[in-house]
C-alpha cells in the first residue's frame, strides 16, 4: 500500500478515535484531511481541518474531494443519549452514512473504512444499535450496486487517553476522581473485553489493505476483564471506601451484561389468502377495467 502523499479524509476526526488516527495515518505519511463540527484540538501543523457535519452534502464532498481512503468516525456514539433521541440518532447514524456513500460514489473514493460496533448485529443496544446496523446494511448494497469498497470496524469497549464522559471505563474514572464515588448502572457480574485505543487505530490502519475489502472486522481485548476488578482498581487509587460504590443493577436492553446477544431474525406469520379461481376472475376484471 503506497501512502506517499496520499490523501486520507477522517470524517470525525476531531474526537476520540478519530483523532488518535489522524495521527497515526499522519505519522506513516499520509496528507490527512479532517472533517468535523469542530476543529480537533490536537490538528496538526501539516493536516488540513474541514468543518460541518454529515448532512451537509456540499462541505462533506468537499473533505472528501481527492480522498483515496475514508474513514468515518462521526456518529451519535452515546448509546444512552441515542435510545432517548431515534430521530436525531437515524438522522446522523443513517442518513450521515447515506451522504457518505454518495460522496465517496461520486469522488471514486477506493474504500470507505466505517466505525461500527458490536452492537450492530446483536439484540442490544436500542435506536444506536439499530442506526449502525442499518448503516452496515446500506454501506452493503451500495457495494453490491456500484462497487464501493468498504470495510467495516465493529468496536467493542475502548479505553486510553482524550476520551470523554461518553466512554464508560472513562465515567468511573472520572465519578472517583471528582465526586469520590463510583456508579455503575449494571451489575458487578458485568464484564467486558477493552482494547486499548492505540491498538484500535493501528488495526484501523491495516483495514486499508486490500485483504480486508469488503469485510466485517469485530475488534475487542483478548480477555474478559470483570468490571468488579476495575473498580477496586479505581477505588484503590482513588481511596474511596465501599459504601460509596453502588451497582445500580438497572435492567434493560441496551447494555449487556457478558456478551451482547446474537440478532435473532424475525420470521413473519405466513397468511395466504385467496385462490387462484378469484385471481383469474379479478385480473380479468382489471383487463376489462370492470373493478
Amino acid at each position: 500500500m503506497k501512502n506517499k502523499n496520499q490523501q486520507v479524509t477522517v470524517l470525525g476526526g476531531s474526537g476520540y478515535i478519530g483523532s488518535h488516527l489522524s495521527d497515526l495515518l499522519t505519522q506513516k505519511g499520509f496528507y490527512v484531511k479532517i472533517f468535523d463540527i469542530k476543529k480537533s484540538k490536537y490538528l496538526k501543523h501539516n493536516q488540513k481541518m474541514y468543518l460541518g457535519n454529515l448532512l451537509q452534502k456540499k462541505k462533506l464532498n468537499e473533505s472528501i474531494k481527492r480522498s483515496k481512503y475514508v474513514f468515518n468516525f462521526a456518529a451519535l456514539s452515546n448509546i444512552d443519549i441515542a435510545s432517548d433521541q431515534p430521530f436525531k440518532t437515524a438522522k446522523i447514524n443513517i442518513l450521515g452514512t447515506i451522504n457518505i456513500l454518495e460522496a465517496c460514489k461520486k469522488n471514486k473514493v477506493k474504500k470507505l473504512i466505517h466505525a461500527s460496533s458490536i452492537y450492530a448485529n446483536s439484540e442490544q443496544g436500542g435506536f444506536y444499535g439499530c442506526s449502525k446496523k442499518a448503516s452496515e446494511d446500506y454501506i452493503e448494497r451500495f457495494q453490491q450496486r456500484y462497487n464501493t469498497k468498504f470495510t467495516i470496524l465493529r468496536f467493542g469497549s475502548l479505553y486510553g487517553g482524550r476520551s470523554n464522559n461518553d466512554n464508560g471505563l472513562q465515567r468511573l474514572i472520572n465519578s472517583a476522581k471528582r465526586k469520590k464515588k463510583i456508579t455503575y448502572a449494571g451489575s458487578r457480574g458485568s464484564e467486558r473485553r477493552y482494547i486499548h485505543v492505540k491498538d484500535a487505530v493501528n488495526m484501523c490502519v491495516k483495514s486499508m489493505k486490500k485483504k480486508f475489502d469488503n469485510k466485517y472486522l469485530t475488534l475487542t481485548g483478548k480477555y474478559k476483564i470483570r468490571i468488579t476488578s476495575v473498580i477496586r482498581l479505581i477505588q484503590k487509587q482513588f481511596k474511596i471506601k465501599d459504601k460509596d460504590i453502588n451497582f445500580q443493577n438497572i435492567k434493560n436492553n441496551i447494555h449487556y451484561v457478558n456478551e451482547p446477544k446474537d440478532y435473532i431474525p424475525r420470521k413473519g406469520i405466513n397468511i395466504a389468502i385467496g385462490s387462484r379461481e378469484t385471481f383469474v376472475h379479478n385480473l380479468k376484471n382489471l383487463i376489462l377495467k370492470k373493478s
